[in-house]
């Protein structure tokens, strides 16, 4: 079975406690840097001024931030150099390797559906424009 498929038998009822922990994990890669400093790093070890340059829109700190967080959570590594001036590289852990197919599945699943999402949001706010939306909520709350 590839990463990017999960048989829904095999799994664990979820918990307090493991939905806590997959839910800090989720908040970590699937906030607004992470993903995208990931995806830049698949292709090998790269320095920080180079993430910078690729990873466009992100500030130096916010840079700084999310590689430490990332290394915190064993999904990159950092590794210094005794040069001058002093050279730093990050490149991804097996972890996060591993999270590069079911990453890439999700990916291509909006690529797949963007347009159907698209039009659901359409309908969905020329629904409330014409109040329809507000009738559809008066029905589920009176249930």
């Amino acid at each position: 079975m590839s990463p990017t498929h999960i048989d829904l038998t095999e799994t664990t009822k979820p918990t307090v406690d493991n939905c806590r922990a997959t839910r800090e994990i989720l908040d970590r890669i699937a906030d607004k840097w992470s993903l995208f400093v990931i995806a830049m790093l698949r292709d090998g070890p790269r320095r920080f001024n180079e993430l910078r340059r690729e990873v466009e829109g992100i500030s130096q700190r916010m840079l700084t931030l999310t590689l430490r967080g990332l290394e915190r959570d064993g999904l990159v590594t950092r590794t210094m150099y005794p040069t001058i001036p002093p050279r730093v590289d990050y490149e991804l852990t097996e972890v996060a390797k591993g999270l590069l197919g079911p990453v890439m599945g999700l990916v291509m699943w909006a690529e797949e559906n963007k347009e159907a999402i698209t039009q659901a949001q359409k309908q969905f706010d020329e629904g409330l424009e014409s109040g329809a939306s507000l009738a559809r909520t008066s029905f589920y709350q009176s249930r």
